[in-house]
């Protein structure tokens, strides 16, 4: 029989399970379910309940297509919009002193992905550090990041980002209840990667997120997605005609479909987008002059995001991972250069020469990746750095494996090092021709230095502060090493080139 203990929250009581080591508890509700009148709106406060809700087992995924919400090889976590939950894991042993607090954000383009996978519930990570992790489903694609608000009428009002907005209630839901835990409400950590990563880079630029966190860690951010007022309302239309609504009938649409057919709808015109529009990416959150007042760059750069310690930084070989299974970012010739003609201004050329062995198949990858990733994280380093302690990463190890298929330090493989997985059957698997001992101390690299941020602000004391003058950046490896500007010249020939606009 497994053990369970019973924590009391603001809504009532809930029933987690006791492992050997750590309490877990899952899929506790952090809003109302948004359904019905509820769809396309800002999350709604949790209804109370009576007696003891179990909390022992996941509920549903956000709406995806079910091959997004795989949590095991032949395992595959049910989706439904009754969806905004979030997770817990604690050290069993009580503490005399309340823990750092850890929010996880999972990645997955902000259309697929769910806090159910295993490796996001962190019980290595809380274990080491002595530290509650948390993680949280959001609303994905559909009904998270699309802006239906211009269809809106008295008896179907709809809200602008939906799932931005549905983080904020995730880290108030915290803020009330996570020192029942065990949790220091006053020291929260918000951490991502991917989707995440921009996530956590949102949730600092928008106004609502003020005090609920403390320091953010921003891993692989595709840092200047998120489309701007007249891109969302047009990405917006093209979302309704896939679905096949008139412009006067949208709003009941919307409220009346089956949530599968919006999904479908929805995933079709991103799609074309994605293919036809390399580098754009208009699912994410918006600039809406109200929630999201202006976007991430021009925050950061602004000094009007939350001025608290950021971690950032992306991996070496980004794009590996893209090319092999979801070949959508800017990889190929054709697509770096039509990217980079629209940015005139002798991009092209200044780029190009930057990348010697271009249009070469490996080259043309390391320039989408560098795109994507890692171009918009040096805006967000050189702003915030003027205003908050910002530490800047790039994470060059690869185990052999991982070198002989062709991928490197690929998109991604930091979350296993993040949370511990070495010595998991994947983990295992990676190292298992070779590079055991470096992915251990890549691991120990890593969690000692998240750790040391999360607990007080600032990673190990070998890690200088990034700053404009000098940008020095941690490179992970092992062994690792800091270096000041590193990649100086293409850092230099990607200035001025952005994210086109939708046409």
């Amino acid at each position: 029989m497994v053990a369970t203990t019973d924590i009391t929250t603001a809504d009532g009581v809930v029933r987690g399970s006791e492992g050997r080591r750590v309490s877990r508890w899952r899929s506790i509700p952090f809003a109302a379910p948004p359904v019905g009148d509820f769809r396309f709106r800002a999350p709604q406060p949790v209804q109370p309940w009576r007696g003891v809700r179990d909390a022992t087992e996941f509920g549903f995924a956000a709406m995806q297509h079910r091959r997004g919400a795989q949590i095991g090889p032949r395992q595959q976590q049910p989706t439904g919009e009754d969806c905004l939950t979030l997770n817990i894991t604690a050290p069993k042993t009580p503490s005399a002193t309340p823990r750092p607090v850890m929010v996880f954000i999972h990645g997955g383009g902000y259309f697929i992905g769910t806090s159910a996978l295993g490796l996001y519930s962190g019980s290595r990570l809380a274990l080491r550090g002595d530290v509650i992790v948390v993680s949280m489903n959001y609303r994905l694609g559909a009904f998270g990041y699309v802006d239906f608000s211009e269809f809106a009428t008295a008896a179907h009002p709809f809200d602008t980002n939906l799932g931005l907005r549905d983080q904020v209630a995730a880290l108030e839901w915290v803020q009330r209840n996570i020192a029942a835990f065990g949790g220091d409400p006053a020291n929260v950590t918000i951490f991502g990667e991917s989707a995440g990563a921009h996530a956590v880079l949102a949730l600092m630029a928008a106004p609502a997120a003020a005090g609920l966190f403390h320091r953010g860690i921003s891993q692989s951010p595709p840092a200047d997605w998120g489309p701007s007022q007249a891109d969302a309302k047009l990405f917006a239309r093209r979302c309704l005609d896939k679905l096949g609504a008139a412009p006067g009938d949208a709003a009941d649409a919307l409220i009346s479909a089956r949530p599968n057919d919006i999904r479908r709808a929805v995933d079709t015109a991103l799609n074309e987008v994605m293919h036809t529009q390399p580098g754009l990416f208009p699912a994410a959150p918006q600039v809406d002059g109200d929630f999201l007042p202006q976007s991430i760059t021009d925050a950061f750069t602004g000094g009007s995001a939350h001025p608290v310690p950021l971690i950032i930084g992306t991996n070496r070989d980004e794009a590996t991972l893209f090319v092999r299974f979801d070949d959508t970012l800017p990889t190929t010739p054709d697509r770096m250069r039509w990217l980079l003609r629209q940015a005139g201004d002798g991009a092209e050329s200044r780029v190009t020469a930057a990348y010697p062995g271009f249009p070469g198949r490996k080259v043309t990858v390391r320039m989408g990746g560098d795109f994507t990733f890692w171009r918009p994280s040096l805006a967000i380093m050189e702003g915030h750095s003027r205003y908050a302690p910002t530490y800047a990463y790039r994470f060059d190890f690869a185990p052999r494996a991982m070198q002989l298929a062709g991928f490197g330090a690929t998109h991604a493989l930091d979350l296993l090092p993040v949370f511990g997985a070495t010595d998991t059957p994947v983990g295992r698997a990676l190292t298992a021709a070779g590079g055991g001992r470096g992915f251990r101390a890549v691991t120990r690299q890593f969690q000692d230095n998240w750790l040391s941020f999360a607990r007080t602000g600032a990673p190990l004391s070998n890690w200088p502060a990034y700053t404009e003058d000098r940008r020095a950046t941690m490179i992970i490896d092992s062994p690792q090493r800091v270096e000041n500007d590193p990649e100086k010249a293409k850092r230099l020939a990607w200035q001025g080139v952005h994210v086109p606009a939708l046409v």
